[in-house]
């Protein structure tokens, strides 16, 4: 099959893209490099099966030359990360909710199948723990740009759900919850990444609020294999399905953990959320995912826990170091 991946030289679509090639696949790859990086991908474009095309999925009629000779595509390309939506918010907006409309309109045109990745943010301040898809979504005052990235994401599966009860256009919608490993950059506010970073460089490792707010994290691994076997599974469209690891942390111990595990000496430090991210920033205190329907679908459980995310990420990074010295 010849699979288009927009968004193909970020984190997880670095990761995807060499999944489908290594299951035998075509792979195009649509990305603007502007979150994503070059670095991903380049050992793979000696593959006759591998094309890299440079630009942006706003341009209209580049998403269509691209996506009619596909067979499916894999929407990755996105804004990422609630530091950059904060920061960058119209073009964060724009890249969100104008490209999943340019791609999922060209899918619709040439009758692809569409997945085209969620995420928890969209729960918002829901408090009904563990997160199912059916659960009602609790979104904070549009005043808050914190918000606005929850909001976009959740208007893309609008979006991708109305071309299903419209005309059954064979579409999928999950929804990530922290995604975690190699390649992954702190730069937008990661917390792994930039938390292996402190430690390794011996900075303090800076913890946003009181750190008593806990998370899950899955392995890049397991999400690229739920993505892969979503577009297999029939009764996976115009479904919404979690995909994530329930094995929950507060940020304080993953803090300590990381620590522990790359021996630093480096303290760590409170930082309120008004000071880094903006005033009256808000947060949710636990997203934990209920994997009930991916469990259903796909056969879904993690194979992959935290210190196994944890010692990947430490290695990449030390790695990183290294090569960069």
């Amino acid at each position: 099959m010849h699979f288009l991946v927009t968004g193909g030289a970020g984190f997880i679509g670095s990761h995807l893209c060499e999944r489908l090639l290594r299951d035998g696949h075509n792979v195009t790859v649509l990305d603007d490099l502007s979150t994503g990086a070059y670095a991903n991908v380049g050992h793979l474009e000696g593959n006759p099966s591998f094309r890299m095309v440079i630009d942006t999925v706003l341009n209209r009629e580049r998403v269509e030359e691209l996506v009619k000779p596909a067979d499916a595509v894999f929407h990755l390309a996105s804004a990422v990360g609630v530091k950059l939506v904060i920061e960058q918010p119209v073009k964060a907006i724009k890249t969100i909710m104008g490209g999943t409309e340019i791609v999922l309109d060209a899918a619709a045109r040439f009758r692809k199948r569409f997945l085209v990745t969620s995420t928890s943010e969209v729960y918002g301040k829901g408090s009904k723990v563990p997160f199912s898809e059916n659960d009602d979504t609790v979104q904070g005052a549009t005043a808050i740009r914190r918000w606005a990235y929850a909001g976009a994401k959740a208007m893309d599966e609008f979006l991708a759900l109305a071309h299903w009860h419209e005309t059954r256009l064979p579409v999928i919608c999950p929804r990530l919850f922290n995604t975690v490993g190699p390649r992954q950059t702190g730069r937008y506010g990661m917390v792994i990444p930039r938390f292996v970073n402190q430690a390794l460089s011996g900075e303090p490792i800076t913890v946003y609020g009181d750190g008593t707010q806990s998370r899950c994290f899955c392995h890049v691994h397991d999400v690229v294999d739920a993505l892969v076997k979503l577009t297999e599974c029939r009764d996976a469209f115009g479904r919404v399905v979690n995909i994530g690891n329930p094995e929950e942390i507060t940020i304080n111990a993953l803090a300590e953990r990381i620590k522990s595990l790359t021996g630093s000496a480096s303290p760590i430090r409170h930082i309120p959320y008004d000071v880094a991210y903006e005033e009256g920033f808000e947060d949710m205190v636990r997203r934990v995912p209920d994997l009930t329907l991916a469990a259903k679908l796909i056969g879904f459980a993690p194979r992959l826990r935290l210190d196994d995310i944890l010692n990947d990420v430490v290695g990449d990074r030390r790695n990183a170091r290294t090569f960069n010295a």
